[in-house]
């Protein structure tokens, strides 16, 4: 049996890893092209691209996997399963046709919620305590495919996107090891997804990033570890960007009443920099100015121009 993994980012390396490690045929590894990553813009691989070349796997990059010389090209392989998890393009019908045991994914959120690019981001966002892994079979909708098994994950109080990517890469390596051996054999009895309970979690956008300091601390809270460590909130000071990568969890930080509007700086210690907010107040504990790099409180507080009253926007 020849299987193609399709996947791009890290979350989906342990699936890939854990498919080799037990001997599966891996035919091929269809990625995202490389792209420009940091201030210097260096030409960068996938994480997948460089866990299958070490492996030794022949890597695809197509621009658009609906390309007719993209079909053609991973119809050479002759693929009897197809397995994606965060591969980052919708397969076309002629993709989800072409193997004959059909095509999995692995999706990082318990379907039919959080549909879509960011389940893991937005489930923090949206303050969830639960999340997890849905194993299932492609359709052509986004996401909409049959399930063919589940794994819950919470989500602690201190997780942050990060965390969570790790957590859930492992748990649907595992999800996968663990139902591959009957769906090898053929078809498996799957669950069709309720439309109604259905959700979406599109990609992340810049207005998903700037902090409302009217909203409740918790919700900013969830907000920031919801982007953590990929973008970070941000909020302006001086007209410029001030990004946040941390803050006090607000169930275990003091609450200070304040008429101030939400949004002003009510104190700075070295502990944190204590902020306005719709319900109460928010402790920062991790900044980014304009043109800086990410600092704690202590060192930021200790040289900083902000001041008691200043109101972020």
């Amino acid at each position: 049996m020849k299987i193609v993994f399709m996947g791009t980012p890290a979350f989906a390396v342990p699936s890939l890893e854990m498919l080799i490690a037990e001997g599966y045929s891996i035919a091929a590894v269809v990625t995202q092209p490389d792209r420009p990553q940091g201030r210097k813009k260096v030409l960068t691989p996938t994480p997948v691209k460089e866990a299958a070349l070490r492996h030794g796997i022949p890597v695809l990059q197509p621009q658009r996997l609906r390309s007719p010389e993209a079909v053609a090209e991973l119809a050479e392989y002759k693929p009897d399963l197809i397995v994606t998890a965060a591969y980052g393009q919708i397969l076309p019908k002629s993709v989800l046709d072409m193997p004959s045991l059909g095509c999995l994914n692995v999706h990082g959120s318990l379907l039919p919620a959080y549909r879509g690019g960011a389940p893991i981001q937005r489930s923090i966002i949206n303050g969830e305590a639960v999340t997890g892994i849905t194993l299932m079979y492609m359709a052509e909708g986004l996401d909409t495919g049959d399930m063919i098994a589940k794994a819950e994950v919470p989500i602690e109080e201190t997780d942050t996107a990060g965390t969570m990517f790790e957590k859930l890469s492992q748990a649907g390596a595992k999800l996968l090891q663990q139902e591959l051996p009957r769906l090898v054999k053929g078809k498996v009895d799957a669950e069709p997804q309720d439309e109604a309970k259905a959700t979406y979690a599109p990609n992340l956008t810049r207005d998903d990033e700037k902090i409302d300091w009217s909203r409740s601390s918790r919700e900013i809270y969830n907000q920031i570890r919801g982007l953590v460590p990929y973008s970070g909130g941000f909020t302006l000071w001086n007209g410029e960007v001030f990004k946040v990568w941390a803050a006090a969890n607000p169930s275990s930080a003091q609450v200070i009443s304040s008429e101030a509007q939400p949004g002003t700086v009510l104190g700075l210690h070295e502990e944190g920099i204590v902020v306005k907010t719709g319900d109460g107040s928010l402790t920062l504990l991790t900044v980014q100015p304009s043109g800086k790099k990410a600092m704690d409180a202590a060192q930021f507080v200790r040289g900083t121009s902000l001041a008691v009253g200043t109101v972020l926007t």
